[in-house]
């Protein structure tokens, strides 16, 4: 598929066949506020229940300065994609590689983008995997007391059994019920999260200083709370995936109805986030559990309750996280290996990506550091600064502008968040890994 501009307006038959099959081009009827709630299940993930953790890495200052300017750079960011969706007339970017294929040319475009889209959606979709478990589990000791605990691996896999049928649902479109109750789920347990917080009111001999005992500690620990932030803020992966199932004409853009969806889920991702992060380590101080549900143990029904939500939520942002890869897989094989468009081909790619998913969330379920990793090595990029970069090769902004600073800002916070982040995540992982055999 050429993307030379002669070629804009003339699809064959048979392209246009394949783009009404693939994911996420077969329907664009959706309406704004689809874009608002898709934005926040892919957005709020069950990162939020982590930020108090991170806060008590980082320290009160910082803390709230990481917080805040993540928030401010990734709405720019998020908001210079909106525009580049249809920066040329009469052609979408209906996928983040498309851009960068624009921006960088046919092959360097794929070989920068697609191997940082994959590891973030491929990613997110495994912690979920492990998140959701590990939630069910948790539903299952507040209620049944005097139950024998069930091995991780069983709720696993319970968990991974929703997602055999759900990933059969064929586009965006299709799941935009599941990710409304995500998005209504994902503001309940933050609520829940920050209210029964206060409700327990602050501990005894509280301590805010950061958690490390030793300033080496402090250091990685701080680098490692980074990629445990840039983790929270991941929607930009599949934010022109869910601008594509938009209409759009020349006289009405979806930037219009696209942006207006992305305000509303910037606000509410605040009223999540903000709160659980002050208020948890507010209360707690640096004693706080890395998922801050767990330190939570009363009342029983409530914090049950909050885990249920964590699980509907996070099996909308499964379907979120896990489109673009269909999509991706299924263009592959249909465009460059030639098969047809069926239904077998469909069941058989999701069905395995499922189980494969599955498999990795079993034999890696140490979570709190794979965040950090993942959140500095891949998602920093995607949301922090490719954005920043593509926008810099294109529109070429005159240098020390507005627009020239903003983005050599953003650029400069990002890389230095994706060199740093990972290291201090990888030196968790090995000491957690180091003290897993002994609790599993």
């Amino acid at each position: 598929m050429s993307h030379d501009h002669e070629h804009v307006g003339e699809k064959t038959a048979k392209e246009q066949q394949i783009d009404d099959w693939l994911p996420i081009t077969s329907s664009r009827n959706a309406k704004w506020w689809y874009s608002a709630f898709h934005n926040v299940t892919a957005m709020v993930g069950a990162g939020v229940l982590s930020l108090p953790y991170a806060m008590s890495e980082f320290g009160w200052g910082p803390g709230i300065a990481v917080l805040v300017l993540s928030w401010v750079i990734t709405l720019y960011t998020l908001w210079q994609m909106v525009e580049m969706h249809e920066m040329v007339p009469g052609k979408r970017f209906d996928r983040y590689h498309e851009l960068g294929q624009h921006a960088f040319g046919e092959k360097l475009g794929l070989y920068i983008v697609v191997p940082q889209q994959l590891i973030v959606e491929v990613g997110t979709c495994i912690v979920y995997m492990v998140t959701g478990g590990k939630s069910l589990k948790k539903v299952h000791e507040s209620l049944c007391v005097d139950c024998n605990p069930i091995r991780t691996t069983w709720w696993i896999m319970i968990f991974a059994s929703i997602h055999f049928f759900l990933s059969h649902l064929p586009n965006f479109n299709s799941i935009s019920g599941i990710s409304l109750l995500a998005a209504v789920m994902s503001l309940t347990y933050s609520t829940i999260a920050w209210v029964a917080s206060l409700k327990k009111g602050v501990i005894e001999q509280v301590d805010y200083t950061p958690r490390g005992k030793t300033p080496t500690n402090n250091v990685f620990n701080f680098l490692s709370a980074l990629g445990d932030v840039a983790f929270a803020y991941a929607g930009h992966n599949v934010v022109l995936e869910i601008q594509a199932t938009l209409p759009s004409t020349p006289e009405k853009p979806s930037k219009g109805p696209m942006w207006r969806g992305v305000v509303v889920a910037y606000i509410i991702v605040a009223l999540c986030y903000f709160p659980v992060a002050l208020v948890g380590f507010y209360i707690f101080g640096n004693t706080v559990e890395d998922n801050i549900l767990i330190g939570l143990q009363k009342p029983a029904w409530l914090i049950a309750a909050a885990n249920l939500f964590v699980v509907v939520h996070v099996i909308g942002g499964y379907q979120i996280f896990a489109m673009p890869v269909f999509d991706m897989l299924e263009t592959y094989l249909v465009k460059k290996q030639n098969f047809s468009p069926s239904a077998a081909l469909r069941f058989t790619v999701r069905t395995l990506y499922v189980g494969v998913t599955m498999f990795i969330g079993i034999t890696i379920p140490f979570f709190g550091g794979l965040l950090g990793f993942f959140g500095g090595f891949a998602l920093a990029p995607t949301s922090y600064y490719l954005p920043c970069i593509i926008w810099l090769a294109i529109y070429k902004p005159k240098k020390f502008s507005l627009s020239w600073w903003s983005n050599w800002f953003c650029i400069i916070i990002g890389v230095l968040l994706t060199i740093l982040a990972p290291i201090g995540a990888l030196r968790n992982i090995i000491l957690s890994a180091k003290n897993y055999r002994f609790y599993s």
